[in-house]
């Protein structure tokens, strides 16, 4: 069982098929449950702390903007973790939106440099690419030593 970053790390469809395949998906809606889940926090609905943006400090510079790194914040602590990704890239909206380009490319920048396994697919345009697109994340998974 692997812990693998899944982006767009908001796609439900992604982090189901992970997790069918005996993987931990790591993705938003984790790091969010345990903030919303979290005692004391007081600013709902945002479920963000004037210290998230310092703590992604760690991955963003300071002359990035906050949000950047306040979803660095979110998503840095995943990609130390992850011990493979599943990177989609021209995904349609509703496989799932990241919100913010600049965070994204840095996403994508700090799991290619991370010395991992790593599924970099395009989103399919069709019905045939759509079945190869899910071979294809199957097949990944598989190799990673998932259920068959």
């Amino acid at each position: 069982m692997a812990k693998i970053f899944i982006y767009p790390a908001t796609s439900l469809i992604l982090s189901d098929l992970v997790s069918r395949h005996g993987h931990t998906p790591l993705s938003s809606a984790v790091a969010i449950r345990e903030r919303v889940q979290t005692a004391g926090l007081e600013s709902p609905p945002l479920q963000i702390t004037p210290e998230e943006p310092k703590k992604g400090l760690k991955w963003a510079a300071v002359e990035v903007p906050s949000g950047v790194r306040g979803r660095m914040s979110l998503y840095g602590p995943m990609i130390e973790e992850c011990e493979a990704a599943i990177i989609i890239n021209d995904a349609d909206f509703a496989f799932g939106c990241m919100g913010c380009a600049r965070t994204n490319e840095l996403i994508k920048f700090l799991l290619r440099q991370k010395d991992i396994p790593r599924l970099d697919l395009n989103y399919p345009k069709n019905e045939e690419e759509g079945v190869k697109f899910v071979a294809a994340i199957k097949r990944f998974l598989s190799e990673l030593g998932g259920k068959k």
